[in-house]
């Protein structure tokens, strides 16, 4: 395995990383026994690059990535997000910005973890109500406390990303990005590119949408969150599904399957974009894995673009679109 350098730190990790979420219940029901069998095949393959949430099953994540860490921790790469909670009035705001909130949820990942220091610590959301500088200080204060190695960002704006940068380095962005939400083409991925930043791609298959196993709004488990998903809505999906027999049929045609497909497409867009593919399962994680060696032509390229051109699918691509890209 060809490993890289991440962004400007002294991290080398795997071309895909492997996104944790899923292990704790929010696609649906998921079996700690198969996932530390995930974590571990992940592991033996090489992929050394987790991503995680101090959110995800209220912990649960966490102490499941712990478990599987015994006797490895030195040879992963731990990149764990802060959470962004609703506040406990009315008004059900998200938050999780302040400096204090982020300092007390790295010590809080840090015990969970059963580690001393987080690789990357990243917060979840840029609070429009806290200046970003505020927040990007409270993170700093913990890299000089020596419990962070870096701190990154998600689903922040270009415009964030500066003014943080003026703050303390900023390593990398994590954001949405596939084939059928391509917003960092915009000018987030430009700001990463002008400082160095390496770019995390989170549902790099559209939510599972891209892996082949949603074909119609029964085809969600009970307790799914895609349910209530826009793109997941009657009306959307089937035109979002239009769209995807085509990518199908493309798949098909290169022997591949639709989920190596739109990681190829991914990991062809540059060195510095890791898609973090989310896998419960080891038969998901390995046919993830050989997307790897999938080498996607000029013509290819341009075939999955005239497919799934920006903006091609219906829906947007969160429920909260005011928490992202902020």
């Amino acid at each position: 395995m060809d490993y890289r350098t991440f962004g400007t730190t002294d991290l080398q990790v795997s071309p895909l990383g492997l996104g944790c979420m899923s292990m704790s219940g929010v696609y649906g029901p998921a079996d700690d026994t198969e996932s530390l069998a995930t974590l571990h095949r992940a592991f033996d393959l090489g992929i050394n690059f987790l991503d995680t949430s101090a959110s995800y099953g209220n912990g649960h994540n966490h102490a499941l990535i712990a478990r599987a860490l015994k006797g490895r921790r030195e040879k992963i790469v731990i990149h764990s997000k802060s959470g962004s909670p609703r506040a406990p009035d009315a008004s059900g705001r998200r938050g999780g910005s302040t400096p204090d909130y982020l300092i007390q949820t790295c010590e809080e990942s840090l015990k969970r973890l059963g580690v001393e220091v987080l690789d990357i610590f990243c917060m979840s959301r840029v609070d429009p109500q806290v200046p970003i500088e505020e927040s990007v200080a409270g993170m700093a204060r913990l890299v000089e406390q020596g419990k962070v190695r870096y701190i990154a960002l998600s689903e922040a704006s270009a415009t964030s990303i500066r003014r943080a940068q003026k703050i303390h380095p900023i390593v990398s962005l994590q954001m949405e990005y596939s084939l059928w939400s391509r917003d960092p083409e915009g000018d987030n991925l430009q700001a990463c590119r002008d400082f160095g930043m390496g770019f995390m791609a989170y549902s790099p298959l559209g939510r599972g949408f891209f892996a082949g196993a949603i074909h119609n709004h029964q085809d969600l488990a009970d307790g799914d969150n895609r349910g209530t998903h826009p793109r997941f809505q009657p009306g959307n999906l089937e035109h979002n599904l239009q769209l995807l027999a085509q990518f199908e049929a493309m798949a098909q045609e290169k022997s591949v399957t639709p989920a190596q497909l739109a990681l190829a497409w991914l990991l062809a867009q540059g060195a510095d974009i890791i898609p973090i593919p989310s896998s419960k399962t080891r038969r998901h994680l390995e046919e993830n894995f050989k997307a790897i060696n999938i080498k996607l032509t000029e013509d290819d390229l341009a075939r999955l673009d005239a497919i799934m051109p920006p903006g091609a699918a219906a829906g947007a691509r969160t429920r909260e679109m005011d928490r992202v890209n902020v």
